[in-house]
């Protein structure tokens, strides 16, 4: 993505932001201004995305096609492992890794944002200061959101299915939003509370594909060492893929939700404070 694609679309943006503001006379500060600028500036971050080619097959051929290596490569592996279709634990496992690689993503489209000075000319606008923020969080969510149901569809392929109903196939995509989103909470803090340059994405990138290669959707928890398995099953992807697996298959599942809820929980209470006042500071650094 270049600067000449993010800019014309900022201006846009802002016009329209402005303009809004001024015949509506609404405060910048009220809850309906948040949410009006809210819808606007996360319709740019979705235009932006959508035309940042290689970003967008990234986002969605990298992942199908890394769920079919996992299935050919592990598959039968897994399976006689398990006595379960390894495609339950790949499919949640690949639709996770697209919402983290997706979320790195945007943490490097802010960090040109900010050295180009667009988000400063965001900021001296007459806008609600969460807005571009939560936007950010909303443009995640409608990624993740499109490219599950695509990871299914291509799940669907290998052998995955809904064997328990509609409810839980709803809940499993709330998994994978809820995951997206904390995850996007916390790339976001990071990127605008770092340094213009800093080496985000390699070490954003090391921490995930740690997080991808030692879960239970990648290998049997048994399969293992000891003394790492305690490790593997508690780390904040293997509750995800289990519960998704769960609702999906059926199983077990209030332990590990109640795995995904705390670990949800204490990423966003550990990121949105840092988001904010990092978006502040990233905002007005000359």
């Amino acid at each position: 993505m270049t600067t000449r694609d993010t800019e014309p679309t900022t201006d846009r943006s802002a016009a329209v932001i402005a303009h809004g503001q001024a015949t509506s006379q609404v405060s910048e500060l009220s809850v309906r201004a948040w949410w009006d600028q809210t819808v606007t500036l996360t319709g740019r971050q979705v235009l932006v995305f959508v035309r940042d080619v290689p970003t967008l097959l990234q986002s969605l051929i990298i992942p199908a096609l890394s769920m079919l290596m996992f299935k050919v490569v592990l598959g039968d592996a897994i399976g006689s492992a398990t006595g379960q279709n390894s495609a339950y634990g790949t499919v949640p496992l690949v639709i996770l890794v697209g919402a983290m690689f997706g979320s790195i993503a945007s943490a490097t489209r802010l960090n040109l944002e900010r050295s180009t000075g667009l988000l400063g000319r965001l900021y001296v606008l007459p806008i609600n200061r969460a807005a571009d923020v939560s936007s950010r969080v909303a443009s995640d969510l409608i990624r993740i959101f499109v490219v599950t149901l695509i990871l299914l569809a291509a799940g669907h392929l290998i052998g995955f299915r809904f064997t328990q109903g509609v409810g839980p196939a709803i809940g499993l995509v709330v998994v994978a939003l809820a995951y997206g989103a904390a995850f996007g909470m916390l790339t976001l803090a990071l990127a605008v509370n770092a340094k213009p340059g800093a080496p985000i994405v390699p070490y954003l990138g090391l921490v995930s594909s740690l997080l991808m290669f030692f879960n239970s959707g990648f290998s049997p928890l048994s399969a293992y060492p000891t003394w790492l398995q305690p490790v593997v099953a508690n780390q904040p992807m293997t509750p995800a893929i289990e519960v998704m697996r769960s609702l999906a298959a059926g199983g077990p599942l209030t332990s590990n939700l109640i795995k995904v809820v705390i670990w949800t929980a204490v990423i966003l209470a550990l990121s949105i404070y840092p988001a904010l006042r990092g978006y502040r500071k990233a905002a007005t650094d000359r």
